[in-house]
């Protein structure tokens, strides 16, 4: 769960399209320090108001990350067993899985402060590690990687690494479990019961 809530945090490091041409390094901090300013004057988000958590994933966040290429991490050799409907409906599904259950987490995240690691990359390059640690008082800090990759002028994060275990391998043996037991179309009917379990005791 520490894994996962961490990815949130992630998610609200990279959310805003005015610095999508920038490097990946100066994507990461140039973000960071406005949307850590903004979640902390945020008393709706602090006291965790969810719809509006997930309006600012939806608008600004998901734009940034490219799902399809994480969930084909996620399922390993499975994704080749899926069909492109079956793969579009496991990103869907695993997208929303990513942003519904861990919606409430950012409320969690008020005083922490991001220690940013040397960054060297060649201009030709199109995949990168972002390496940054996250900071909490009273709490050990906490190792926040990012891998991402170049699509035209703009970075899209593929996976997040916290504490050195990657986000999409994290799933992957659950993953790989649903489809033995009743095959691709099983694991998107597994996510699709996930998710709406997760959105009827939000309403709840």
């Amino acid at each position: 769960m520490k894994t996962i809530s961490a990815f949130l945090l992630s998610l609200f490091i990279l959310c805003a399209p005015a610095f999508a041409q920038q490097g990946p390094d100066e994507l990461v901090r140039s973000v960071t320090e406005e949307v850590m300013n903004i979640v902390r004057s945020d008393k709706d988000i602090q006291s965790g108001n969810t719809q509006k958590t997930i309006t600012l994933i939806e608008q600004k966040i998901l734009p940034h990350f490219n799902f399809t290429h994480m969930t084909a991490l996620a399922l390993g050799r499975d994704w080749a067993k899926a069909s492109p409907e079956q793969q579009k409906k496991l990103s869907a599904e695993f997208q929303t899985l990513l942003v519904n259950t861990y919606s409430n987490a950012l409320a969690a995240y008020r005083n922490q402060t991001i220690n940013y690691k040397p960054f060297r990359m060649a201009a030709s390059q199109t995949d990168a590690l972002v390496r940054t640690e996250v900071r909490q008082p009273g709490g050990n800090p906490v190792q926040l990687d990012y891998r991402l990759e170049k699509e035209g002028n703009a970075w899209k994060v593929y996976d997040v690494i916290v504490g050195g275990i990657s986000l999409v391998t994290n799933y992957r043996d659950t993953f790989a479990q649903e489809v033995r037991n009743g095959g691709v179309d099983g694991l998107i009917r597994s996510l699709s019961a996930k998710n709406k379990q997760i959105a009827a005791n939000r309403r709840g």
